[in-house]
């Protein structure tokens, strides 16, 4: 019999651990540890975020879900890893520490077979003074929690403006590392969107501050696209959207400190700024869980295991070197930790061996760059392919570790306002690969035209509309869930 412990239940570490209860007997124990009671669909946070979807239903208890597939669930934080086991222990195990009332700070060691870290981040908020919903003073989408609270402050700001009130709302990054700006772009339509619905559009400037050089970046260093049987790039089609509504954009920029109503930042030129604002929601930048990796011997192998951010290396090519030699096999494959085919890192949790969108700093040395983004449909493949890799060692087969590449994996981006099935539209975009290979594509911007696009209508609105109810059903595990593509 083996165990395969799961940390996290979000996208990666949930589909890893159903598609192995569907691969593996019951003579194998499968246990997922996240802290968390429920799982949410993150993506449709958004709209959670702007009033128009209750925040229960994005999220649905995870232990009746677990129950019934005969997974075992335990909900507590993941603290510590010793690959090796200790003194008393061969094998390897894992510290974690209860989060439910009953048994609340209580540590327990969670021995394993095969171990996969799909934690997710933790969002520092700490990074930028006065960020953040809790004890800062701006908004968040990161969460249901956040993001319902993000709506009533939202509403509040929109009840003034019916009064007669201007009012100023900034989306978008708190910092100058952050990722998910395709997150921030989203949320700014669905704000515009909501305004234009309350009729107090003319009342509002809406801003979007970002650490993107350019619009359209969205952290994967742009797309080339064909439109209409005209070429162009994520770029253009941003700058055409944003002029089309009205929003304002402050680029490169890196927040400073957040006041209440004053957001001071640094742009890419070395000038400092300060924005005024009745609203801001802001993202932080992501870190790793915070796990400690320990030896045998009780020493600290956070260097050996972890980048400096606390994610997990795995196999891609950590070797530094500039920006200008990196190539798309640099990216990791496995997802296998080196040394350890018991260990995995997948999602967040894994470290990036290198910027996809070219790495700037202002004049004083402040890096103005977004991160790799790895979230969303790159992180259910990446949580599949782990999970065949290791119910392949298990059942004893002979056969090499599957890949998922995000070098050679798509993705897609829906921004969608609106809920409606005749009243939203959204803008559309696919790419292929997420790692731009510009030794493969090189008169493409590092992507294959076939499989990168950009488009905006009701069509694409249809379709994050169906990705919600879709990857839910999928979530929950109901019957036929596994053809549902990750």
């Amino acid at each position: 019999m083996a165990r395969v412990v799961i940390l996290g239940a979000g996208v990666s570490g949930h589909t890893a651990a159903l598609h192995l209860r569907r691969l593996l007997g019951r003579e194998h124990t499968i246990t997922v540890v996240s802290p968390n009671s429920q799982w949410n669909w993150i993506p449709s946070n958004i709209w959670v975020g702007v009033g128009v979807m209750p925040r229960e239903k994005v999220v649905f208890p995870l232990a009746p879900v677990y129950r019934r597939q005969h997974i075992e669930f335990i909900q507590a934080r993941a603290t510590a890893i010793h690959p090796d086991g200790d003194a008393e222990r061969d094998q390897g195990f894992v510290e974690v520490e209860y989060t439910t009332p009953a048994r609340d700070g209580e540590v327990e060691l969670v021995t394993y077979d095969y171990l996969i870290n799909a934690t997710g981040p933790k969002l520092r908020f700490e990074a930028t003074p006065g960020l953040g919903p809790d004890g800062g003073n701006t908004v968040s989408v990161c969460t249901d929690s956040h993001a319902a609270h993000a709506a009533e402050v939202l509403a509040a700001c929109i009840d003034r403006m019916r009064r007669g009130e201007r009012q100023v709302l900034v989306v978008g990054m708190g910092h100058g590392t952050c990722t998910c700006e395709g997150a921030a772009f989203e949320y700014v339509f669905n704000v515009d969107h909501e305004l234009r619905e309350a009729g107090v559009r003319d009342k509002a400037q809406l801003i979007y501050l970002t650490n993107e050089a350019q619009l359209g970046d969205f952290g994967v260093d742009g797309m080339t696209f064909r439109q209409q049987g005209f070429t162009q790039t994520s770029r253009m089609w941003a700058e055409s959207l944003f002029t089309e509504r009205d929003v304002h954009s402050i680029l490169g920029a890196h927040v400073t400190e957040v006041e209440p109503g004053l957001i001071h930042y640094e742009t890419l030129d070395g000038n400092t700024w300060t924005q005024p604002f009745d609203f801001a929601m802001l993202l932080p930048p992501f870190g790793g869980a915070g796990l400690r990796v320990v030896g045998k011997d009780g020493a600290d192998l956070g260097d050996q295991f972890l980048n400096p951010g606390g994610f997990m290396k795995v196999d891609g090519d950590y070797t530094p070197k500039p920006y200008e030699q990196w190539r798309a096999e640099d990216w990791p494959h496995t997802y296998e930790v080196p040394g350890h085919p018991d260990i995995f890192a997948v999602g967040i949790a894994f470290a990036p061996p290198h910027p996809i969108s070219r790495p700037r700093k202002s004049p004083s040395g402040t890096v103005i760059a977004p991160s790799p983004p790895r979230t969303g449909m790159p992180s259910g493949v990446m949580g599949k392919t782990v999970a065949m890799t290791i119910a392949d060692r298990i059942q004893g087969k002979q056969a090499p570790a599957h890949a998922a590449a995000m070098s050679g994996l798509g993705a897609a981006c829906v921004a969608s306002a609106g809920t409606g099935m005749l009243t939203g539209s959204a803008a559309s975009m696919t790419m292929f690969p997420v790692v731009p290979d510009y030794q493969r594509y090189p008169d493409s911007g590092g992507r294959d035209l076939k499989g990168t696009h950009g488009e905006i209508g009701l069509a694409g609105h249809w379709m994050k509309l169906m990705l919600h109810h879709l990857f839910l059903y999928k979530a929950k595990a109901r019957p036929g869930w596994s053809l549902i593509p990750e």
